[in-house]
C-alpha cells in the first residue's frame, strides 16, 4: 500500500483496550484515530499547539464515518487526509483509514470544522497565512480521484 505523498499522513496501532464486546475496534476509537489524523493535517498547515496557545483553533461541527472492514487489536493503521474545500471560516476534510499490513480500506471519515477565536468562543476567519496554506494544499489535491464515500448521506439503499 502506497499513500499519495500529497496527502497528510497519520499512523498508529489499534490497542487491545479499544476493542468492544464484538472483538473489534469500538466506534469511539475510530473517531479517536480520525481525530489524530485531523490533528496531523492541521499541524501541517500551521494549526498546532502554538497556534492554539495564541487563542485560535478549530471545532468539529459535523462528521460522517463509514466503517468498511473490521479493525482488530494490533492492526497497524495508516490514514491519509485530503482537503476537500474551505472558505474563510470552515474546512472540509476527508480521511481514509487503511489496514497498513493488508492494504485494504477499513474506514472513511468526513469532517466539517469551523475556525474559532478561543477567547470569544465564536467562529472567526482564518488568518491570511493559513488561508494561503489551505489554498496551496487544495490545489495539490485537485487531481486526486474522488472517493466513493465523499459526500454520502445516510440512507437505506
Amino acid at each position: 500500500m502506497i499513500l499519495d505523498p500529497r496527502l497528510s499522513h497519520w499512523s498508529e496501532t489499534a490497542l487491545a483496550e479499544w476493542t468492544d464486546y464484538n472483538g473489534h475496534m469500538n466506534v469511539a476509537y475510530y473517531v479517536l484515530v480520525f481525530d489524530h489524523a485531523t490533528d496531523a493535517f492541521h499541524a501541517s498547515i500551521g494549526i498546532d499547539a502554538a497556534y492554539r496557545a495564541a487563542g485560535r483553533s478549530t471545532f468539529a461541527v459535523e462528521q460522517h464515518f463509514a466503517y468498511l472492514r473490521e479493525v482488530r487489536a494490533g492492526t497497524r493503521l495508516a490514514c491519509a487526509t485530503r482537503l476537500v474545500e474551505f472558505d474563510d471560516k470552515r474546512v472540509r476534510l476527508f480521511t481514509e483509514m487503511f489496514d497498513a499490513d493488508a492494504g485494504h480500506l477499513a474506514a472513511t471519515g468526513e469532517m466539517l470544522a469551523v475556525h474559532v477565536d478561543l477567547a470569544a468562543r465564536r467562529a472567526a476567519p482564518f488568518p491570511a497565512e493559513v488561508r494561503d496554506r489551505l489554498a496551496r494544499v487544495l490545489e495539490s489535491h485537485r487531481g486526486l480521484p474522488r472517493p466513493a464515500q465523499l459526500g454520502r448521506a445516510i440512507a437505506l439503499p
